[in-house]
């Protein structure tokens, strides 16, 4: 797989060097290279894009305030990000709008394949393949699902979650096979669209927990090993309807 790539930086020597790295990848194409954001989202509004290499500190508008902007899907599915800059407090920012890596100058150029072969892993990871005219079958439910935490996707089965607690931004996924929970950056309702409603139940404003899972249950609260989750009073009537079954 070929990924298209801009380069966008306001220095012209870093912004040639990783137009140099670029040509000298194999699964990579450099599509444009620009010296200022403004620019940068001029050229995306007339080409797809893959991947940019993305300065955080320039002139005008700034490549954490483009990065928002393509965040948004403005310009459809848009393009993954790697940061480039010389300043590392700026990773938590990159975090929050789901750069891909985080490169801080001066960087090699096995810094940058690193961050280059995580973006073609997560290109290929994501591509599904054109779907063929066939019988009808029925679809085999899928076991499992990717989380993004820190900089990579994760794949947590669902057979191993005990329960999930929203925090704001945030989610704790607690897990049978891990004694810390993992944190991803997405929301409740986010997550609660990926699990199968089978299998998985919102019985609060803060928790999803697995029915399997459950060890006990009372009209307001279930157990999960040791630990208590209460009902809220706007699930109550959806676990009622489980548990009535349950019992």
């Amino acid at each position: 797989m070929t990924l298209r790539c801009i380069a966008v930086d306001d220095e012209p020597l870093a912004l040639g060097m990783i137009a140099a790295f670029i040509q000298q990848t194999p699964f990579l194409q450099l599509v444009g290279r620009y010296s200022s954001a403004v620019e940068a989202l001029q050229g995306l509004h007339q080409q797809p894009v893959d991947l940019v290499f993305l300065d955080i500190q320039m002139p005008d508008l700034s490549g954490i305030e483009l990065a928002r902007v393509l965040d948004k899907g403005e310009y459809g599915v848009g393009p993954r990000i790697i940061f480039t800059t010389a300043f590392s407090q700026y990773a938590l920012e990159g975090y929050k709008v789901d750069a891909l890596d985080y490169l801080v100058k001066p960087f090699n150029y096995a810094d940058f394949l690193k961050a280059a072969s995580k973006a073609q892993a997560y290109a290929e990871l994501v591509q599904k393949p054109a779907p063929q005219l066939a019988a009808p079958v029925t679809a085999p439910e899928e076991e499992y699902l990717f989380l993004k935490v820190e900089y990579q996707l994760v794949r947590i089965a669902f057979s191993d979650i005990l329960y999930i607690e929203g925090l704001k931004d945030y989610v704790k996924v607690h897990l049978e096979s891990e004694a810390k929970p993992i944190l991803s950056l997405t929301s409740l309702k986010a997550l609660e669209e990926k699990l199968p409603s089978r299998r998985f139940m919102r019985i609060h404003r803060s928790f999803i927990v697995a029915l399997d899972k459950i060890s006990a249950v009372s009209r307001n609260k279930v157990q999960i090993g040791e630990t208590n989750i209460a009902v809220s009073d706007q699930y109550k009537e959806t676990f009622n309807q489980f548990l009535s079954r349950w019992v």
